[in-house]
């Protein structure tokens, strides 16, 4: 697996989370979902490099005090390597603003290499979006077969 790629950066994002947050999205999914509303984010060779520059870019705009939480998405975070995780605990030593995280695999189906990274993240979507299960009424994901779990209450 190659270092972080990304599709993109949401500086003010509304729609990834409750509050103001910044989103990561971040680039490669071995699962392509039919009707996946981020299919260019896919490719592990799309997208951008991930750079200590962009990486202490992205800390500063977290530490905002607008910003409520931070959100990361994808393509898919689980099938990232361990930089994901160095970022994830860098945001959570240095931010110390809620983490959100949307992931394909099922809870109790995170691979066990990836599991340590639910050590510093409060919140995490899980399920691959079906298009048949598609519901716009609800918030903050996109089927009805995904389950939200909260650090300290479901995990």
């Amino acid at each position: 697996m190659i270092a972080i790629r990304y599709a993109k950066i949401r500086y003010m994002d509304i729609s990834n989370g409750h509050g103001i947050r910044v989103s990561l999205f971040v680039q490669g999914c071995n699962f392509k979902c039919k009707g996946c509303f981020n299919q260019d984010s896919w490719d592990f060779n799309g997208g951008k490099v991930w750079t200590k520059e962009i990486e202490d870019n992205f800390i500063e705009l977290c530490k905002k005090s607008y910003i409520d939480a931070i959100s990361i998405l994808g393509g898919e975070p689980l099938q990232q390597d361990e930089d994901l995780l160095k970022l994830v605990i860098r945001l959570k030593k240095e931010v110390k603003k809620p983490i959100s995280l949307w992931t394909g695999y099922n809870f109790e189906n995170i691979p066990n290499s990836k599991k340590v990274i639910l050590n510093f993240i409060d919140e995490i979507t899980d399920g691959q979006f079906i298009e048949e299960l598609k519901d716009f009424n609800l918030k903050f994901k996109g089927s009805s077969n995904q389950h939200v779990y909260k650090k300290g209450i479901d995990y």
